[in-house]
């Protein structure tokens, strides 16, 4: 398995990572649920809600360069959220990674975490996932398939369509309901969704 694993289209890539491992020193984390972000107008897979949807910045350039890189980013101001680059060399596109299950290194995520009830709770949510992981904003640009990172990502077998859901993206106003957040339907350890204020009402039946 590598990084070309992931020089695919967002949500190809996204269930791709499902079930991954990734490394973060000694605590590791199985991958269960992720969202897919797309690119500028100019690529093939325009997203509004992507960080990179306007075009090109200092803060998204990685996104913009080969996949199975690590591109983090302050949230919130308060919060690390960790994704990996996907799709080819010179097209935007990353996965969020929204929530995952400490199989490695329980205990050490455990002292970064101390406000969380169970370990199901320890990598739920974006923003638990860097603290669990001890991932920083130094940290952005780690190529996570050099087997000298300290931050490294292993991918597994693709998994059947069968063990993955599917629905809208949290939190996102613009393209809100595309449904490219994918998570493993029986992890504990997925977060709950929440749509933005925000994002246009969704019609309800009559």
């Amino acid at each position: 398995m590598s990084a070309e694993d992931l020089a695919v289209e967002p949500l190809a890539a996204a269930r791709r990572l499902l079930g991954a491992t990734l490394w973060s020193g000694v605590v590791a984390m199985r991958i269960v649920e992720v969202e897919a972000y797309g690119g500028d107008p100019a690529g093939p897979w325009h997203d509004p809600a992507a960080h990179s949807g306007r075009g090109r910045t200092p803060r998204n350039a990685v996104m913009y360069g080969p996949p199975g890189v690590l591109y983090v980013y302050f949230s919130y101001g308060m919060h690390t959220c960790v994704n990996v680059t996907t799709g080819p060399d010179g097209i935007a596109s990353a996965v969020l990674i929204r929530a995952g299950e400490i199989v490695e290194g329980v205990e050490l995520a455990r002292t970064r975490r101390p406000a969380a009830r169970t370990d199901a709770d320890l990598a739920r949510g974006p923003g638990n996932v860097g603290s669990a992981l001890g991932i920083a904003l130094d940290d952005y640009g780690i190529r996570l398939f050099d087997p000298k990172s300290e931050i490294r990502l292993e991918l597994g077998p693709p998994l059947a369509e069968s063990a993955i859901s599917a629905g809208p993206r949290v939190g996102v106003s613009l393209a809100a309901d595309r449904p490219w957040r994918l998570w493993l339907t029986e992890s504990p350890a997925v977060s709950a969704y929440r749509r933005s204020p925000r994002a246009p009402r969704l019609e309800r039946p009559a």
